[in-house]
């Protein structure tokens, strides 16, 4: 047998997405991939003048963490915080989170 031979494809190729969708299954990485995409639409979702004062946010076990460099801000967004969950679960196309903390 030659290397052409050895290096042909076998019988059982499968399609480059249904090995990529196993891979993130396997390593558990489609959720943080959801989210990553979900935190980087922040201001297509939340408005400019929230963006600009956001300092960072994650999803930590369901919860967004956002933190906020104005106190008037975070009292604001408090009062809204239903909103934000649903913004972010319809923005991610499933339930992503169940609740919101400022800091």
């Amino acid at each position: 047998m030659n290397e052409w031979d050895e290096r042909k494809r076998s019988g059982n190729a499968q399609p480059m997405k249904e090995l990529v969708d196993k891979l993130m299954s396997a390593y558990q990485l489609q959720g943080k991939l959801t989210e990553m995409d979900v935190l980087s639409k922040w201001e297509e979702m939340m408005g400019k003048a929230v963006s600009t004062r956001t300092t960072n946010i994650q999803i930590r076990s369901g919860v967004l963490i956002v933190a906020l460099n104005s106190s008037v801000m975070r009292d604001e967004l408090l009062h809204g915080k239903q909103i934000i969950i649903e913004r972010v679960n319809q923005t991610a196309g499933k339930k992503i989170i169940h609740d919101v903390w400022f800091e």
